[in-house]
């Protein structure tokens, strides 16, 4: 008798952005939907589903996102950058709204050539 392997529950994560800078470092505006850095120790594989419960500054509000890794940093990565995974956020509406109300809270930092955790 075969059984079928079980498909992992997604992992959940609490993220609270309680800063501007922090935000704009962890943002990723290349994702069209949107996507957000997430410092993690924890391992993950490309492809692998995330539901990230996330708060942003000044915003008593959790945002859920069902997302998917989209791509990870390694333990000890060069160019002192964090341990984590990148979530892209998926194609729906609540993202774009995501998308959208973290754009405006950053507003003009969006262009700006400070470093963030992403590229």
């Amino acid at each position: 008798m075969s059984t079928l392997p079980s498909t992992p529950r997604p992992s959940v994560i609490q993220l609270a952005i309680k800063e501007k800078a922090a935000l704009y470092a962890a943002y990723i505006p290349l994702f069209t939907e949107g996507g957000i850095f997430i410092p993690t120790a924890r391992e993950y594989r490309l492809g692998d589903d995330v539901y990230v419960l996330l708060s942003l500054p000044d915003d008593p509000q959790r945002y859920p996102i069902a997302g998917k890794v989209a791509w990870v940093t390694p333990a000890k990565p060069s160019g002192n950058r964090t341990q984590g995974v990148g979530v892209r956020f998926p194609h729906d509406e609540k993202s774009r709204l995501l998308k959208l109300k973290i754009e405006e809270i950053l507003g003009g930092h969006l262009g700006s050539d400070r470093e963030t955790q992403t590229v």
